[in-house]
């Protein structure tokens, strides 16, 4: 294959990644909106980004293992379809819970493009020095997914209705399956093990109802009968699902990964700075619009700085990298994220742009730096047998550190939030229809203040966005500290250098074995 066509290739597998980056911070962006249509509660936004990542990441790691066994090709162009298909169909749901299911259904697809692209990638560029170069391009395109998503997402809103956030991932679709179909090669595995839907149902049973736990825990308090039960529910299923991995002959995640410290530290890095990462911007596109009042389009220009620096500092790092080797320059990074969310964590309704834009920055180039060289690090521990598998387990890193961050960071900021509104609104004669808009969410207390008016309308929006910004600084301050305790067992664990031996030689020596295009 000549060296033309695989950087072709790598194109055409990073316009179908940009499809998933786009989405999430095109959806960020409009969940405001979404608020002001809907009335969705924060629990349902937080569910229509979470529903997506649950089903994501409870089927990558499947979806990877079909791919290496009938051909990561096939996978891929399906992805795509079903994406497309998802997309519209969310566009034209007309409740928070149709929403939530549609982009569910999306999640399928996505599970399928993630680990598709990097398993095809480390298999077109076998030269390890090619490889990093082109994981780091890989990466980068996350960062132009951010960059590209808050300005589209707040034209598409300022000119046309909510829905337009995902029809605009169908033309893309489309085109990357119809370019795919005729340039990007097959491969797969030579010996392929089977899929393991059982172990697929346990995680996202698991996951799912972890997840449910977490959110609904503001509403209905941590010591209910109800969140404890699927707490102590979540645990046995993934407990199960870990006793059934073990004992497998064709588990779908293969725990002897994490017996290599620089597969599982750089895994568990990742997923820090995801969890930090989209945690905070889940928090400030909500904060930029309904505290400090900008359009949607305002505030996707406004998150622009987080996403331009990551786009340039992502394939820096990796020459960074083999300069002064993969430790230093992944805990510069964690450092910078939790020193940015530490600022942001002293915010107050009387800040301006101005006084957060640094912080932004710090979150930008510390999610460049850490995010490239941990995905380096992850699929080059791994033999070319393996690099589904290894993709679609490095893809649930990401996922599932993003639905977490956006299920803890958001609960404590919902917990604090109706703690706060709670006690106030308790004296008062107010129909229950109308306090749960109020306790819902920031957006349901701005808009039953509008309706109200004068002096009391303005009091109660004064007093719902102090509660708001003080949930969100709590938020924030939990995942600076989260993300410093990861910096520091990045220290402690990951390697500085890969260890030569046999994988290293394999990526370096091994060819494509292909299925036919």
């Amino acid at each position: 294959m000549t060296g033309r066509r695989r950087w072709f290739i790598l194109a055409v597998l990073c316009v179908s990644l940009l499809l998933i980056s786009l989405d999430m911070l095109i959806l960020n962006v409009a969940l405001p909106v979404i608020v002001d249509s809907m009335h969705a509660t924060s629990s349902q936004l937080q569910w229509i980004v979470d529903a997506y990542v649950v089903v994501y990441a409870g089927l990558l790691l499947v979806l990877g293992s079909i791919g290496d066994r009938i051909g990561r090709k096939w996978v891929f162009l399906a992805g795509l379809l079903v994406f497309a298909a998802g997309s519209a169909t969310s566009a034209f749901s007309a409740t928070p819970d149709r929403l939530i299911a549609a982009r569910a259904f999306m999640g399928i697809g996505g599970a399928a493009i993630m680990p598709s692209t990097l398993s095809i990638l480390t298999n077109v560029f076998t030269d390890p020095l090619e490889r990093a170069q082109a994981i780091g391009i890989w990466s980068g395109t996350t960062g132009l997914g951010l960059a590209i998503g808050p300005m589209a997402g707040g034209w598409l809103l300022a000119h046309f209705w909510w829905g337009s956030v995902f029809l605009i991932n169908v033309p893309i679709a489309l085109a990357g399956f119809l370019v795919a179909m005729w340039v990007v090669p097959n491969s797969k595995a030579k010996a392929p093990k089977r899929s393991d839907p059982r172990g697929a149902a346990l995680s996202i049973a698991g996951m799912a109802l972890l997840l449910w736990a977490i959110i609904e825990a503001p509403n209905r308090g941590w010591g209910s009968a109800w969140i404890l039960g699927a707490l102590a529910l979540a645990v046995l299923l993934l407990a199960a699902f870990v006793l059934w991995e073990r004992r497998s002959t064709h588990p779908m995640l293969e725990l002897s990964l994490f017996s290599s410290r620089r597969f599982s530290a750089a895994i568990g890095a990742m997923g820090t700075v995801i969890f930090a990462l989209m945690g905070a911007l889940f928090l400030l596109t909500q904060y930029l619009q309904f505290s400090l009042g900008f359009s949607p389009l305002e505030t996707g220009l406004r998150i622009v700085p987080i996403a331009a620096v990551l786009l340039v500092v992502a394939p820096l790092s990796t020459r960074i990298v083999r300069t002064v080797g993969t430790k230093p320059v992944v805990f510069t990074g964690m450092v910078l994220i939790g020193i940015g969310l530490l600022v942001l964590s002293g915010v107050t309704v009387r800040d301006t742009y101005l006084q957060i834009l640094l912080p932004l920055f710090l979150l930008g180039i510390g999610a460049g730096l850490a995010f490239a060289p941990c995905t380096e690090a992850v699929m080059g521990s791994l033999p070319l047998e393996q690099t589904g598998i290894g993709s679609a387990t490095n893809g649930t890193a990401i996922q599932l550190g993003g639905a977490l961050g956006v299920a803890v960071l958001g609960s404590l900021l919902n917990g604090r939030y109706q703690g706060r509104m709670v006690p106030l609104l308790a004296h008062y004669r107010i129909p229950s229809s109308v306090l749960h808009l109020v306790t819902g969410s920031l957006g349901g207390s701005l808009a039953v203040a509008k309706q109200v008016g004068g002096a009391l309308g303005a009091e109660l929006a004064r007093v719902a966005r102090e509660a708001f910004v003080s949930g969100m600084d709590l938020a924030l301050l939990v995942g600076a500290f989260a993300t410093a305790a990861a910096a520091l067992v990045v220290v402690a664990l990951l390697p500085n250098r890969p260890p030569p031996g046999p994988v290293d030689d394999e990526h370096e020596k091994a060819g494509t074995h292909s299925g036919g295009d």
